[in-house]
């Protein structure tokens, strides 16, 4: 077990230094100078020494080598650099964010798994039954519909219509809890329509496979509840592949809350990203991507030693 897990580690380590690499290769091959972007006004160039200078003082005038150096050595100390844009340390902007967007998602997964799972246990016991495909129906209705459509669908209805929540924004948790809440419900119950429909089709699935196990059918023989079966045995076992579809879409909602947080217009990450891609960033880009490659690779990390948890023959494999 503790053999499996240091190696886990030892490959999650060694992939954030890999992601690390690639995005630095790639923001310095895009075509473009910052320092000229930056120092441009109305689309007219400053003297090609200002220009220079301002290369100087952003660092770019260094070998590629030696930024590659200097940049691998700020992350390993936390410093993620200074925008191009307003010299602002970027590691301020992003623990600023990155909460909003973690909340976000959090919410969304758990009313996800609060919805999907039981769902898809109770969809398997009742397999080719009117309720089995009435919820398979339903849940194939939320994969088609992207999610800026639910979004505006939900903002008409329950903002414009019925007026029952402000149609976005946000409010600190600090300032008033319960609008914090109101705010971030519709965003949240956004993004779960499509990932409790996953989370169902996944645990259905599972679900009817260890039905049809040998040592199930023989825990019915021995005259234990059907609940208990399916409670201790059958939903137990039914986690694993559960946890990794809940592990790689988290990991992917990470960057995949643009349209989310733009319709609602919620503070988070994602908006950051956008701007920094559009003003050529680089250091913004660069802390942006890694902070949510990291945190990708730290989830499904953890549901990897959570997996071997729960099927100890991970562990000694």
């Amino acid at each position: 077990m503790w053999g499996y897990a240091l190696r886990r580690v030892l490959v999650a380590i060694i992939l954030v230094w890999v992601v690390a690499t690639i995005v630095f290769s790639i923001l310095h091959l895009i075509p473009g100078d910052p320092a000229e972007l930056l120092s441009s006004s109305g689309g007219v160039l400053p003297p090609p020494e200002a220009i220079e200078a301002l290369r100087r003082e952003m660092g770019l005038d260094r070998p590629i080598l030696d930024q590659y150096l200097g940049y691998l050595g700020g992350l390993l100390t936390g410093d993620l650099g200074r925008s191009f844009q307003d010299g602002y340390p970027v590691a301020n902007e992003i623990a600023t964010r990155l909460p909003r967007t973690l909340e976000l998602i959090v919410a969304a997964t758990l009313l996800s798994v609060a919805v999907g799972l039981p769902l898809g246990a109770m969809a398997a016991r009742r397999q080719g039954g009117r309720f089995d495909r009435v919820l398979s129906g339903l849940a194939s209705l939320q994969l088609s519909m992207p999610v800026f459509v639910i979004g505006t669908l939900l903002v008409l209805v329950f903002a414009q219509t019925l007026r029952w929540v402000p149609a976005g924004g946000y409010k600190p948790f600090a300032a008033d809890p319960w609008m914090h809440l109101v705010h971030l419900s519709m965003p949240a119950f956004t993004i779960a329509v499509g990932l409790s429909a996953v989370i169902f089709r996944m645990a259905r699935a599972t679900v009817i496979e260890t039905l049809g196990q040998d040592w199930v059918r023989t825990a019915r023989a021995k005259g234990l509840p059907r609940s208990q079966v399916m409670r201790r045995h059958v939903v137990r076992n039914a986690l694993g592949p559960v946890l990794t579809v809940v592990g790689l879409h988290v990991g992917t909602l990470l960057g995949g809350t643009v349209l989310v947080e733009y319709v609602f217009n919620w503070p988070g990450l994602s908006g950051f990203l956008v701007n920094a891609v559009e003003q050529r960033d680089y250091p913004a880009v660069q802390s942006i991507v890694l902070v949510i490659s990291f945190l990708f690779i730290l989830i499904n990390l953890c549901v990897d030693l959570l997996y071997s948890v729960l099927d100890p023959r991970i562990g000694h494999g």
